[in-house]
């Protein structure tokens, strides 16, 4: 009897919170890439809507995926992921306006 108990509790079913993170990401991905190579918008707009993609699949990934969250520590990962995003987000618009007004 308790080894159907534990036999059913490991099992866990159809991944469906991985395929629907699956195929976001795909989406999010062509999405990106027509907006580069299908659209007539100025290029910084372009690369916005390109920066929005890609912050909304690395949300997707982290909790799809990495699970982000969860457990009892879950707001700590929380907090040192937002830290990280704060910290990346800083280092890439720096670059590219350092980059984009010539200061080499």
């Amino acid at each position: 009897m308790a080894q159907e108990k534990e036999a059913a509790a490991n099992h866990h079913g159809f991944p469906w919170k991985h395929v629907i993170g699956f195929v976001l990401s795909i989406v999010l991905t062509l999405l990106a890439v027509w907006v580069m190579s299908q659209t007539n918008l100025a290029w910084d707009v372009r690369i916005i809507i390109v920066f929005v993609f890609a912050f909304i699949q690395m949300t997707v990934q982290l909790h799809m995926f990495m699970h982000i969250g969860e457990g009892k520590a879950g707001y700590v990962q929380i907090g040192h992921t937002w830290f990280a995003i704060i910290i990346a987000v800083i280092i890439v618009i720096g670059s590219y306006l350092v980059l984009r007004t010539g200061h080499i």
